[in-house]
């Protein structure tokens, strides 16, 4: 006899699949339009470049490429990225510690885990990236959203929030064009929050994966690099400056956190692929991150004028956005009188995978009527005619 009736933990019964993951399953099917999607872009990849290193690591230290390795991760790569933290963010106080995580996600579970018991609240950008809420919901956090504007989230509805919710453990932000919205936070709101941080006690998680994707405006310093009172936990990724399928993130936070996260690793995944992590540290001795950089903000720099010219040109009747200044992706408006849902399961019918903006609410009763569009991953011609349907789709209504 098959058990069909399986008792799920109350921690994760009530857990839904990511909608955009739902979504992503239509991206590789013949004349399907990526938009859904999340990926950098294919052509940003250095394969020879790791094809090169990775060959040099089996030929002279295949031991340690595939031994255990400790929790914190691979020495030679906490210490290049230590000193690639101080150089380029100002990041990395006395009391602050490196560990190396699978994915930038990582941190977000971890850190949730060792922080938050079920009922706390966790404040957070409305909307705000779902793979992050999830981790939060599946150990019971109660979500509070804070309204984004376009320079990001309202500081004032933040400090509204500090003073009436209870048991609060973190804010989490995603200060570098946010996902799904794309705002920049400026360095005015990025001070100020951090002032809210210390004047309520209340830590901060800064997720940075896009900061190096900015291709328009002036880079501005990580909340991090204002923490002098050990309240800010920062994650940095390797997914979208190298190659997603690497896995490995950074978290730099106060030691007594880093130590709780690292307890909770272990009983995790013991530690992140030591060979990922040594690939990712030759890396940045041989090459030129500078030069890396450049090229591919070049081509995010394309990509992002392309679909947004293509937004004013043939959406500017049916929707309101503010173009990023960097990032993945473009959200979208809809005027009030189209419905949201119903816009983007058609868009789907007709082979464009758009993401419902519903996807990045914190809460079932928030309402939006915004979709998210991503352009790293869709070839040029792909962007042209999958903005050639949606602009059909919307004026039929």
């Amino acid at each position: 006899m098959i058990i069909t009736d399986y008792q799920f933990s109350d921690r994760v019964s009530g857990l839904q699949p990511s909608l955009i993951r739902e979504f992503f399953k239509y991206n590789g099917l013949p004349g399907y339009m990526p938009f859904s999607a999340g990926n950098p872009s294919a052509e940003t990849f250095p394969v020879k470049a790791i094809e090169e290193i990775a060959a040099d690591i089996f030929k002279n230290h295949p031991v340690t490429a595939l031994q255990y390795g400790i929790t914190e991760g691979y020495t030679p790569l906490r210490e290049t990225l230590k000193k690639f933290s101080r150089d380029r963010y100002g990041i990395g106080a006395e009391n602050d510690e490196l560990i190396i995580t699978s994915g930038s996600q990582q941190i977000m579970y971890l850190s949730t885990k060792v922080l938050v018991n079920e009922g706390d609240t966790v404040l957070v950008e409305n909307p705000s990236f779902v793979g992050s809420l999830n981790a939060f919901r599946s150990f019971g956090a109660k979500l509070v959203g804070v309204p984004m504007e376009s320079d990001g989230v309202d500081v004032a509805a933040l400090e509204q929030a500090m003073k009436t919710e209870k048991n609060i453990r973190f804010f989490y932000t995603i200060p570098n064009f946010q996902n799904p919205s794309g705002a920049t936070m400026s360095w005015e709101k990025r001070k100020a929050v951090y002032a809210l941080a210390k004047q309520y006690g209340v830590l901060i998680i800064e997720d940075n994966p896009y900061g190096e994707l900015r291709v328009a405006g002036e880079d501005i310093p990580p909340i991090k690099s204002l923490d002098e009172d050990g309240l800010v936990i920062y994650a940095g990724s390797f997914s979208k400056v190298l190659a997603p399928g690497i896995r490995i993130g950074y978290c730099v936070a106060p030691k007594p956190i880093v130590a709780k996260i690292t307890v909770g690793k272990q009983v995790s995944d013991v530690h992140t692929p030591v060979f990922s992590q040594m690939l990712v540290d030759e890396w940045m001795k041989r090459y030129s991150i500078e030069e890396h950089i450049a090229s591919l903000r070049s081509v995010y720099r394309h990509k992002l004028d392309l679909m947004c010219d293509l937004v004013e040109e043939k959406l500017s009747r049916f929707v309101t956005y503010t173009r990023p200044e960097g990032g993945l992706f473009v959200w979208c408006r809809l005027n009030d009188h189209i419905p949201m849902q119903e816009f983007c399961t058609k868009a789907v019918a007709n082979k464009v995978t758009i993401v419902p903006g519903s996807a990045f609410l914190p809460n079932d009763t928030d309402t939006t009527q915004c979709f998210r569009m991503n352009f790293s991953t869709p070839t040029d011609d792909q962007i042209r005619q999958g903005m050639d349907i949606l602009a059909d789709l919307a004026a039929q209504y």
